[in-house]
Parts: structure tokens; sequence; C-alpha cells
């Protein structure tokens, strides 16, 4: 996943900021963090995720955490994979057209503040 991503032309691959995995930043700031091969931390801003609450709160594959602006995907599905793709490319674009000055993540990601995702159960998507 890092691989597909890091060849989008306006992503670079770095070493993830909280110091857990690597990370695909643009030229503003840090957009995903990948600490494992099953779940992804996204940056997409206190408004997109405000505007976006709903939808995203219906999503198994989602973690909303309270006060973060970044949201936690599972990747356990290939429809997980095109919901990070799709995030990502609204991350991408919320930050190039309508970068927001006061709008720098509190903390680096989720990972060290909040509890894994659950589970999904049997036949679940």
């Amino acid at each position: 996943m890092v691989t597909l991503l890091a060849g989008w032309p306006d992503l670079a691959e770095v070493p993830a900021s909280c110091g857990l995995g690597r990370a695909l930043r643009s030229a503003q700031r840090e957009i995903v963090h990948f600490h494992s091969d099953r779940h992804a931390d996204l940056h997409l801003t206190a408004g997109v995720i405000g505007r976006l609450e709903t939808d995203l709160v219906s999503s198994p594959a989602i973690r909303l955490v309270p006060g973060s602006q970044w949201v936690t995907i599972g990747l356990r599905t290939n429809t997980d994979i095109h919901l990070l793709m799709t995030l990502v490319s609204l991350a991408l674009k919320t930050h190039q057209t309508c970068p927001v000055p006061g709008d720098t993540p509190s903390v680096a990601c989720n990972d060290r503040f909040a509890p894994p995702l659950r589970a999904r159960p049997p036949g679940g998507s």
C-alpha cells in the first residue's frame, strides 16, 4: 500500500514523525502513517472530519478519536484499501487547496491515543 501511494506525484515516503512505521507526506505535511499492514492513520483536518463525520462513523473500517484531526482506517478488505485511497486523495486536495494555518494536528497521529480497531463480525466487509 505504501509503495502504491508513494508513486503518486504529490506524495513522498518518509519515516513517521511519531516514530512508528512509515509515512507519506505532501509538500505541506504528513498525510498518512502506516504503523502496520493492517491500519493507517490519515490526517484529514478537523473541518473535513466534521463535514464527513456521519459517513465516517458509519464505516466499520474507520475509527475516530475525539479531538483528533486524524482518522484510523483498518485495512482488511479491498473496500478498505479503496476507501483509504479515496480519503488520501481528499486529504491531499484539502491540504493543497485550502491550507488552514491553525489546522496543524495537535498529536502526531492516533496510534498512541486510541485502542485498536474493533474486530469485524465474521462475514462482515
